[in-house]
């Protein structure tokens, strides 16, 4: 979503399904984008369940084991939804961490928040994934799951995520993939027909089909480690899973004292 959630993706399919310009982020208008979020959220994990297969939990448990988190540390969730990635991160860093997740939709925010009730360290503000409500270097890892190929400008959603990791932490990223392996293409041809049918099964048909459509506007796994370095990341490194379906990509936050 443009400073969005962090479902496999899901977002308006009115014009600006796109890209602003090549490689540089989606066009679709931000506040739609939320508007939408707001009214799947009842949804929204069920159907991120299905729609990967039940494949989700164990993408998730990746992504959070890239970061190199452990007790007692501090971890950003960009795009957070409701919450999933953001309470696994606050498990990895207890006993002692904490854990904070953004999202720009107040639906999703809404229902984080009342998951979290009693877990001290674990907190959800409202907040844009282009301009994050944080100060500087004030966690050690920051992850996106699902959000960077909904955001306006990927270069700046990850330049505002090395901004707010400590140097010599991590930035972790999971994101829908197009598949190049055979078996992947096939799985990707299920993905595009059965997704938007799912879709309108529970009556959000134009929400799912924008997550196929932002899927083919997204760049290649290649070109997001380019714009990671871009942004001031280094040591950018990539793998997919799930015969390249989803691709985690990481980096480091430059200026570490081993540097």
């Amino acid at each position: 979503m443009s400073s969005g959630s962090s479902a496999p993706g899901i977002g308006t399919s009115a014009p600006g399904t796109g890209s602003s310009a090549p490689g540089t982020g989606n066009s679709a208008p931000p506040e739609r984008v939320a508007e939408m979020f707001d009214r799947i959220s009842g949804v929204y994990d069920g159907m991120n369940l299905a729609i990967s297969g039940f494949q989700e939990p164990r993408w998730r448990r990746h992504a959070v084991h890239e970061t190199r988190l452990g007790p007692g540390g501090r971890a950003l969730d960009v795009a957070c939804g409701t919450g999933k990635v953001t309470r696994d991160l606050w498990r990895a860093v207890q006993p002692g961490g904490s854990a904070l997740g953004v999202d720009f939709s107040e639906g999703m925010i809404g229902l984080a928040r009342d998951r979290a009730v009693g877990e001290e360290g674990l907190r959800f503000v409202v907040g844009d994934a282009l301009a994050l409500p944080v100060e500087n270097a004030a966690f050690d890892a920051a992850t996106i799951a699902f959000g960077m190929r909904n955001l306006a400008d990927y270069r700046q959603g990850f330049a505002e995520m090395a901004r707010a990791v400590r140097p010599g932490g991590r930035v972790v990223c999971l994101e829908i993939a197009r598949p190049t392996s055979r078996l992947g293409k096939l799985i990707g041809r299920w993905f595009d027909s059965i997704v938007p049918l799912i879709g309108r099964l529970v009556g959000q048909g134009s929400a799912y089909a924008y997550l196929v459509q932002s899927t083919k506007g997204y760049p290649t796994p290649d070109e997001i480690a380019r714009i990671m370095r871009s942004a001031g990341l280094r040591d950018v490194d990539w793998y997919g899973l799930s015969f390249g379906i989803v691709t985690i990509h990481t980096g480091t936050v430059a200026g570490s004292l081993s540097e």
